[in-house]
């Protein structure tokens, strides 16, 4: 006598699990342009390597001789696999069963993805596509208890836990709404694709609150978020969504107690760019592009911009510095001539937390006129949220190296600057308390209003303050460690990288901040 019967309806469990909503809803998916979870997954995942943990989560229906008659699977996939030869706890919400909107067994799945990754110490992946209230049945009155018995755990513990602890990426596949939204943004990086929306609520639920008539793409859409920050990027379409999981993910370390991968380097720590010399334009007002310096200094094709369109003015992303994981910041003069904004100043703090949580050394490149001012700037809090960006700065515990590229001014200079920054000068940097224009305008009111030609007393007081900004006299100072050609900022950041990559085991763990302003 044996178990033959009961392996057998094991096996057949798998079978109809996999068959996710059935043909017609896989089909319905696929005329949509978009892939199903298991789909998504063999996408993402290192061939071969997906072990779905909870297969047999599900309901099952029994014909009238007790034989299984189907399987409704959980509508939350998950598992572990390989990305880029590295082990990930991945898993999404199956759109194909009740529009991903979560069944018992997939809302405890959903929940078990946050304990896998807090367990093992490992990347966690979502991959999102559905809505957050739950089809479970009431089953009628005094059927079943309603809500959580007091003693239960939160839900929300381990989606806080998971973000001190390892690092989580997630997609926005398609809609996406409620609970599964909550937690695409519980996360270091989100990325949606172009016809993708991430709502609180669905149209319908808008138009009978607020009267609003809306479509998702208006209330969520890639046009909305790309600029208000809930989400880090947009990608064109699925693939290139979860190609920017895997790169961004190649840059992170498994969790916070080791040191992010460092690649064997392709690039000459020694090669110096001539076009450094001339980017930076000797008419002080004049623009220039900021990222042909990041580009011409960092490892060449290394650098992953995240988050371009929120807060422009200040530019972040992840790169390689010979060979080894770096975060980068930089002001963009072409948006506000740089200046710090409030969206700016909350992106440069959340950013400034990842690289403080997964142990990556800071590169600021410097062009900083500045807080934004105007009323606008002053309605929007600007001057709390970039306090609390420089307060973030101040407590970090990783390596910065700063480099002056132009201008450093105001309070909001502070904020590229952490205690022991390593810095470097080029010779086209000008740092005070105010850009020259802004303070002749205020110093020298009076004699301007006074003056037979006030347009060139402006010019001549001008230019005698920019000849005071010089760079020389803060090095001759010791005010920075070097006043540098340009063209030697690669090789003086990878020596400054060698210096100090040995020292850096003594901060790991878990990161722990203040209360900021």
């Amino acid at each position: 006598m044996s178990w033959e019967k009961e392996v057998e309806e094991i096996h057949l469990r798998r079978k109809l699990a996999k068959q996710q909503g059935g043909v017609e809803a896989v089909n319905r998916q696929h005329e949509k342009g978009r892939l199903t979870i298991r789909e998504r997954i063999g996408e993402l995942a290192d061939e071969g390597t997906f072990r779905e943990a909870g297969e047999g989560a599900g309901v099952p229906e029994f014909a009238e001789d007790g034989s299984l008659k189907d399987f409704q699977p959980a509508n939350y996939v998950l598992g572990l696999a390989k990305v880029g030869g590295r082990r990930v706890v991945i898993g999404g919400e199956d759109f194909t069963l009740k529009g991903g909107s979560p069944n018992p067994a997939g809302l405890r799945k959903s929940v078990y993805a946050e304990d896998m990754a807090l367990k093992y110490k490992l990347p966690l992946v979502r991959l999102h596509e559905g809505g957050g209230g739950s089809v479970a049945g009431s089953g009628g009155k005094g059927a079943r208890p309603t809500g959580d018995p007091v003693f239960a755990r939160s839900r929300f513990l381990s989606i806080a836990q998971v973000v001190g602890t390892v690092p989580v990426a997630t997609a926005a596949l398609g809609p996406v709404a409620g609970m599964p939204a909550a937690r695409l943004v519980a996360s270091h990086f989100s990325v949606m694709t172009e016809t993708s929306q991430v709502i609180i609520a669905g149209p319908h639920v808008v138009k009978r609150a607020m009267n609003e008539d809306v479509t998702k793409e208006e209330l969520g859409g890639p046009q909305i978020h790309a600029k208000s920050g809930v989400v880090d990027n947009v990608a064109k379409d699925e693939k290139d969504a979860l190609g920017q999981i895997a790169r961004f993910l190649s840059y992170m370390p498994d969790n916070v107690w080791k040191l992010p991968p460092s690649l064997e380097p392709e690039d000459d720590p020694e090669r110096m760019e001539e076009k450094l010399l001339s980017i930076v334009p000797k008419e002080r007002r004049k623009p220039f592009q900021m990222r042909q310096i990041i580009k011409a200094v960092l490892d060449k094709d290394s650098f992953f911009e995240m988050t371009k369109k929120y807060g422009p003015s200040l530019i972040t992303g992840l790169a390689r510095l010979n060979g080894h994981s770096v975060g980068v910041i930089a002001n963009d003069c072409m948006f506000y001539a740089g200046a710090m904004t409030a969206d700016a100043a909350q992106k440069l703090r959340r950013f400034v937390d990842t690289c403080n949580t997964f142990n990556l050394p800071v590169i600021s490149f410097v062009d900083e006129p500045g807080f934004m001012i105007g009323s606008a700037s002053e309605k929007a809090g600007t001057i709390r949220y970039g306090t609390s960006a420089i307060a973030a700065v101040m407590q970090s515990r990783v390596p910065w190296a700063s480099v002056i590229v132009h201008k450093v001014f105001g309070v909001a200079g502070a904020a590229h600057f952490a205690p022991d920054s390593y810095v470097l000068s080029w010779p086209s940097a000008q740092t005070g308390a105010l850009p020259v224009e802004g303070g002749v305008a205020v110093a020298f009111a009076r004699q301007l209003a006074e003056a037979e030609d006030p347009e060139a007393l402006r010019q001549e007081i001008e230019e005698k303050l920019a000849a005071a900004q010089s760079p020389f006299p803060r090095a001759e100072g010791f005010s920075v460690h070097e006043l540098i050609d340009p063209r030697e900022t690669r090789p003086r950041l990878c020596e400054w990288l060698d210096w100090v990559n040995p020292t850096r085991d003594l901060a790991l763990g878990p990161y722990e901040t203040t209360m900021r302003p």
